[in-house]
C-alpha cells in the first residue's frame, strides 16, 4: 500500500521533467544544460568521496525519448501554422494589387478632367483678351474667387440700394427711419458702419430731392418729383436728428470704452465716426475731455508764485541765472509723461492714430504750455529786461529738450523715433510758441536795451567823474577830447533819464543802483565821486564782457543762423561804444589832458596819469581778442557784415593806439621840459667851487633831476613794458642826453669842478642805464662818462682821448666831433696852458 500524500514508487528512478518553456528561454545554453543533467545523474553521499551506486542511464534515456516525442508534436503544429500564414499573405498581396490599380485609374481620370477644365478656361480667357499670351499660367482658383467676390459685391450693393430706397421712402413719406433704426438697435461694428454710410447717403439724396428743406430755390431735376412739391416732412431735420443721435450714441460708447480701457471697442467706434464725419467729433471728445487738460485748466488760473529771491537772482547780471520757472518746469515734465502714455493709448484706440496725436500735441502746446509760458514771461517782464531775457532763454531750452526727448522716444512709433509728420508738428509748435518774442528785431533790441542799462549803471560814477573834471583848453587832439566829452555827457544823461523813467520796475531800478554803487535817495547830479571812480578797472571790463558773452549765448540759441551776423554786429556796436569810447578812450582823453597841462609846468610835474594807460591797453587787448574770436567769427556766414565789423574794430583800436601814443609822446616832452628847466637853474659857479667851500662833489641840480627821473621811470614802468617801454625810454634818453650834452658846454670848470662834473655825469648815466635802453642808445649814454673825464685828465691823457673819441658827427656811434671835443676842453680853467693848447692845436 502507498502512504497517503506520498509519491507512488516506480521500478526505475525518475529523471528530471522539462517543458517547452525550458528550451525556449533566451538564457538556455546547451552546454550548461548537459552539465546540469550530468551533475544530477551522479548523486553524492554524505560520506565524501564514496559513491553509493554505479551510473544508471535509463532515466536519462527515457527523458530524452519523451522530449523527442514532444518535439515531433511541436514541429507538426508549427508546420500547420506556417502554411496558414502563407496563404493569408498571398490573399493580402492580391487585394493590395487590386487597390493600387483602382486608385491609379481614378488619378488618371482626375488629371484628365483638370487638364480639360484648364484648357477650356485658357481658351475662354484668350477669347476676351487677344494680347494675353496663350501660354500664360492662370490661377484658376483665384479667378473664380474674384468673380465670386465681384458677384457678392454687386449683390450687396443691390441690397444696399434697395434698403436705401426703402429708407428714403420712409423718411420722405412718413418722416420716420424705422428700418435704419432697427439696424442701429442690432448693434455691432458692421451695423454701425452701415448706419453711418446710409445716413450720409440719405443726406445727399435729401439735398437733391428735397431742396426746399435745404433752403434752395432751384435744386430739383426735371422729371424728379416724387411728391416733393407736396412733401410735408422736413427730411433734412429728420436726418440731422438721426445723425446727431447716432453720433452721440457712438461717442458715449467710445467714452464708456475709454473708461473701461476697452481699446478694441474704442477703435471700432473711432472707425465708424471717421467714416461718418471724418472723426472730428471723436477726436475733439478724446482731447477736450482728457483729465490732463481739465486739471491744468484749473492750475493755469493760479498766478506765478516764484519766490522773490529767484526773481532777484534773475535780474542780477552778476549772478548765474537760476533756470526755468518751477511751475513751467513742472508742467513740461508732466507733458512729457502724459504724451508718452497717451500716445500708447492713441495708437491702440484709433486706426488714424497719427491724426489724433497731432491734434493732441497742438492742444498741449497751444493751450497748456503757451498759457503758462505767457504768464511766466509777463511776470518776468515786470521784474526787469534781463529777467525776461533769461526766462525766455531757459524756457525755450527746456521746452526744446522736451521736443527732442519726444522725438527720440517715438511716441506712437516707440521704440523707434517719431515719424516725419509728428516730428514736423513738434518743431512747428515749438516755433509758434516763441515767434512773438523773436520776430523781427524785437529780441535783439531787448538784448541791447538790457546791456545799455547795466553798462550805463556800471560806468555811471566813471562818467560823472570825467564830466566834472577840468578840461585842458587847448592842446593836441582837443577836438577828439571834446567829442569824448559829449559822449560822456550823453551817457550820464541817458542813465539819469532812465532811472527817472516810469517804465523802470522797482527791481530793475534797485539792480541798476546796486551796480552803479549809488543809494536810491541820493541826488543823481550831486553824487560824490573819488579819483578811483574815474580810473579804468580791468575787473569792470571783464564784467562787461561776461555780460555780453551771456547775451551772445542767448542770441545764438534763440536766434536763427541767418540773423546771427546782424545780431552780433549790433552787440559789437554797443561794446565799442560803451567799452571803447565811453570807458577806454575817455580815460585816455583824461590822461592826455593832464599830460598836456603839465608840458610847461612851473613845478615838478606829477606823472600819476601814466599808469592809466596800462589798463587801457589791457582792456583794449581783451576787447579786441573777444571781438575777433567770438563776434567776428560768428559773422563769417555774411561777408558784408563781417567786413563791416572788422572795419569798426580797426578804427576803434587805431583811435585807442593813437591816443596812447600821444600820451607817451607828451609825457616825453613833459619830462624833457622839466629836466631842461632844472638844468637852466644850475648856478654858474657850481663847477668852480672855492677851496674849503665844497660840501659835496654832486650838485643839487643833478640830485633833483635824477630823483625826478627815477620817479618818472617808476610811473612809466607801471604803464608800459616790453618793446613799448624800450622804445619810450630810449627816446626819452636821447632827448635828455642832448640836453646834458649842451648843458656842460655852458659852464666854466676848475680842477675841483671837474670832479663834480664827473660825479654828476656818472649819476645821470647810472640813472638812465637802468631804463632798459636799446643797444645803440645805451652806447651813446656811455659816451657821457667819457665827456666827464675830459675835465680832469692831464694833457697826455687828453691827447690819447682825442684820438679815440673823434668822430665825423656829434654823438655818432659813441664818438665826438672835433668841435664838441674842443668845446668841452675849452671850458676848463687850464685850457690856456701850453699842454692843453698843444692838444687842441693837434686836432
Amino acid at each position: 500500500m502507498e502512504r497517503s500524500g506520498s509519491e507512488p514508487k516506480t521500478l526505475f528512478p525518475k529523471g528530471p521533467s522539462f517543458t517547452l518553456e525550458n528550451f525556449s528561454n533566451k538564457d538556455f545554453v546547451v552546454r550548461d544544460f548537459v552539465d546540469s543533467l550530468a551533475e544530477s545523474a551522479v548523486p553524492s553521499t554524505r560520506r565524501s568521496g564514496v559513491s553509493q551506486q554505479s551510473f544508471d542511464p535509463k532515466p536519462l534515456i527515457r527523458t530524452f525519448e519523451n522530449a523527442l516525442s514532444q518535439l515531433a508534436l511541436l514541429g507538426d503544429e508549427l508546420q500547420e501554422k506556417e502554411s496558414e500564414l502563407l496563404s493569408r499573405v498571398r490573399r493580402a498581396e492580391f487585394q493590395h494589387d487590386q487597390t493600387l490599380d483602382t486608385l491609379g485609374r481614378k488619378l488618371d481620370q482626375s488629371m484628365s478632367s483638370f487638364e480639360a477644365l484648364d484648357s477650356s478656361l485658357n481658351s475662354s480667357n484668350n477669347a476676351y483678351d487677344t494680347n494675353e499670351p496663350s501660354d500664360d499660367g492662370v490661377n484658376v482658383a483665384v479667378q473664380i474667387g474674384e468673380k465670386l467676390e465681384e458677384l457678392d459685391r454687386k449683390r450687396r450693393r443691390a441690397q444696399d440700394a434697395i434698403f436705401l430706397i426703402q429708407c428714403w421712402n420712409e423718411v420722405s413719406e412718413t418722416g420716420q427711419l424705422t428700418s435704419l433704426q432697427d439696424v442701429q438697435r442690432q448693434g455691432g461694428p458692421d451695423n454701425k458702419v452701415r448706419c453711418a454710410v446710409i445716413a450720409r447717403q440719405l443726406m445727399r439724396i435729401s439735398q437733391r430731392l428735397d431742396p426746399a428743406a435745404w433752403g434752395q430755390t432751384n435744386g430739383q431735376r426735371n422729371g424728379v418729383t416724387n411728391g416733393a412739391g407736396s412733401r410735408s416732412h422736413d427730411t433734412r431735420e429728420v436726418l440731422e436728428k438721426f445723425c446727431e443721435t447716432l453720433e452721440q450714441d457712438l461717442l458715449k460708447q467710445f467714452n464708456d470704452s475709454y473708461r473701461r480701457q476697452n481699446f478694441e471697442d474704442m477703435r471700432e467706434c473711432a472707425k465708424v465716426l471717421h467714416d461718418f464725419n471724418g472723426g472730428a467729433s471723436v477726436i475733439a471728445t478724446f482731447v477736450n475731455q482728457h483729465q490732463f487738460f481739465i486739471d491744468r485748466d484749473q492750475l493755469l488760473n493760479d498766478e506765478v508764485t516764484t519766490d522773490s529771491d529767484t526773481w532777484d537772482q534773475l535780474a542780477d547780471p552778476d549772478l548765474e541765472p537760476p533756470g526755468i520757472d518751477t511751475s513751467l518746469q513742472s508742467l513740461v515734465d508732466e507733458v512729457k509723461i502724459v504724451m508718452q502714455e497717451e500716445s500708447f493709448i492713441i495708437k491702440r484706440a484709433f486706426p488714424y492714430y497719427e491724426t489724433v496725436l497731432i491734434k493732441f500735441i497742438q492742444r498741449v502746446f497751444q493751450q497748456s504750455i503757451q498759457q503758462r509760458l505767457e504768464q511766466v514771461l509777463d511776470k518776468a517782464e515786470t521784474i526787469s529786461t534781463l529777467a525776461f531775457l533769461r526766462s525766455l532763454h531757459s524756457s525755450r531750452a527746456y521746452i526744446s529738450a522736451l521736443v527732442e526727448d519726444l522725438k527720440t522716444h517715438g511716441l506712437t512709433e516707440h521704440p523707434e523715433p517719431c515719424s516725419a509728420q509728428i516730428s514736423q508738428t513738434l518743431d512747428q509748435q515749438m516755433d509758434e510758441l516763441f515767434v512773438p518774442y523773436l520776430v523781427g528785431n524785437s529780441y535783439i533790441d531787448r538784448e541791447k536795451k538790457s546791456l545799455e542799462e547795466i553798462y550805463g549803471s556800471l560806468l555811471f560814477k566813471f562818467t560823472i567823474y570825467h564830466s566834472r573834471r577840468k578840461k585842458a583848453p587847448t592842446g593836441f587832439m582837443a577836438s577828439l577830447a571834446q567829442q569824448g566829452t559829449q559822449i560822456i555827457a550823453s551817457a550820464k544823461d541817458a542813465y539819469i533819464e532812465r532811472l527817472d523813467s516810469s517804465e523802470l520796475t522797482p527791481t530793475q531800478k534797485a539792480v541798476m543802483l546796486r551796480v552803479a554803487g549809488v543809494r536810491d535817495k541820493e541826488n543823481k547830479n550831486e553824487i560824490e565821486v573819488s579819483e578811483e571812480d574815474g580810473t579804468l578797472s580791468v575787473a569792470n571790463a571783464k564784467r562787461m564782457l561776461k555780460w555780453l558773452a551771456e547775451s551772445v549765448q542767448r542770441t545764438l540759441e534763440l536766434g536763427t543762423q541767418t540773423e546771427t551776423p546782424k545780431d552780433v554786429n549790433v552787440l559789437l556796436g554797443l561794446l565799442l561804444t560803451s567799452m571803447g569810447n565811453v570807458y577806454v578812450q575817455t580815460a585816455l582823453d583824461a590822461a592826455h589832458d593832464q599830460a598836456t597841462s603839465l608840458e610847461n609846468s612851473r613845478t615838478e610835474p606829477d606823472l600819476s596819469y601814466l599808469p592809466a594807460t596800462r589798463p587801457a591797453v589791457t582792456i583794449t587787448t581783451i576787447m579786441e581778442r573777444f571781438i575777433t574770436i567770438v563776434l567776428i567769427r560768428l559773422a563769417e556766414s555774411n561777408t558784408t557784415v563781417r567786413r563791416s565789423m572788422e572795419a569798426q574794430l580797426k578804427v576803434a583800436v587805431d583811435n585807442i593806439e593813437k591816443k596812447t601814443n600821444s600820451i607817451l609822446k607828451v609825457s616825453i616832452d613833459v619830462v624833457a621840459n622839466w629836466v631842461a628847466r632844472s638844468l637852466a637853474n644850475q648856478k654858474k659857479q657850481d663847477f668852480r667851487p672855492k677851496d674849503g667851500a665844497l660840501d659835496s662833489l654832486q650838485t643839487m641840480t643833478c640830485s633833483g633831476i635824477c630823483a625826478f627821473l627815477s620817479r618818472a621811470r617808476q610811473q612809466a614802468r607801471s604803464a608800459i613794458d616790453g618793446q613799448n617801454a624800450e622804445k619810450f625810454f630810449s627816446e626819452l634818453a636821447q632827448v635828455i642826453m642832448k640836453l646834458l650834452f649842451d648843458h656842460f658846454k655852458k659852464f666854466q670848470v676848475n680842477a675841483t669842478g671837474g670832479l663834480m662834473v664827473t660825479q654828476d655825469i656818472s649819476k645821470y648815466v647810472s640813472t638812465m642805464r637802468d631804463w632798459g635802453l636799446s643797444k645803440e642808445v645805451l652806447t651813446s649814454v656811455e659816451l657821457l662818462s667819457e665827456i666827464g673825464s675830459l675835465f680832469i685828465v692831464g694833457p697826455e691823457a687828453l691827447k690819447e682821448k682825442a684820438r679815440t673819441l673823434h668822430a665825423t658827427s656829434s654823438l655818432s656811434k659813441g664818438k665826438l666831433s672835433k668841435a664838441d671835443f674842443r668845446a668841452f676842453v675849452q671850458r676848463r680853467d687850464d685850457s690856456g696852458t701850453v699842454g692843453i693848447q698843444s692838444v687842441l692845436s693837434g686836432l
